[in-house]
């Protein structure tokens, strides 16, 4: 992948976008909106990727918005898709934030130095962990 191009991003809301509360908004994470927002103005397309459904999904959303987020798509890889149980729930992007990932979040800072780090691919952006059995320490 080139970072010259802009990507597709896929958030999770709870517990990446805010503190995990869930069902309840928990207090957004530091750098949370600021990051999103300059991410926005770079030109990536955000993507709000998150298990919340019905009243709890339109709460995340009307709380994005008021923090001065609106994403390109929700739960769906384009504004336009429809739902159709015949295929996957999988939706396309180039990267996924999420608090689920192995090794957790990152911070909000940390995520923008390497999005917006144009000079190195994924395989080569800066790890957290070094080696098999560095989540023994």
């Amino acid at each position: 992948m080139n970072f010259q191009d802009k990507l597709i991003l896929a958030i999770d809301f709870d517990g990446t976008i805010v503190e995990d509360g869930y069902p309840k908004i928990g207090k957004p994470r530091m750098f949370a909106f600021e990051t999103l927002k300059r991410l926005q103005d770079d030109g990536h397309r955000l993507i709000l990727w998150t298990y919340r459904s019905g009243l709890r999904l339109t709460e995340a959303v009307e709380f994005c918005k008021a923090n001065g987020i609106e994403f390109y798509a929700i739960n769906d890889s384009f504004p336009e898709e429809e739902f159709d149980n015949t295929k996957s729930r999988k939706i396309y992007a180039d990267l996924y934030i999420d608090d689920r990932n192995i090794g957790g979040v990152l911070g909000w800072g940390e995520v923008y130095q390497m999005i917006s780090n144009k000079d190195l691919p994924i395989s080569r952006r800066p790890q957290r962990r070094k080696g098999f059995f560095s989540f023994l320490k």
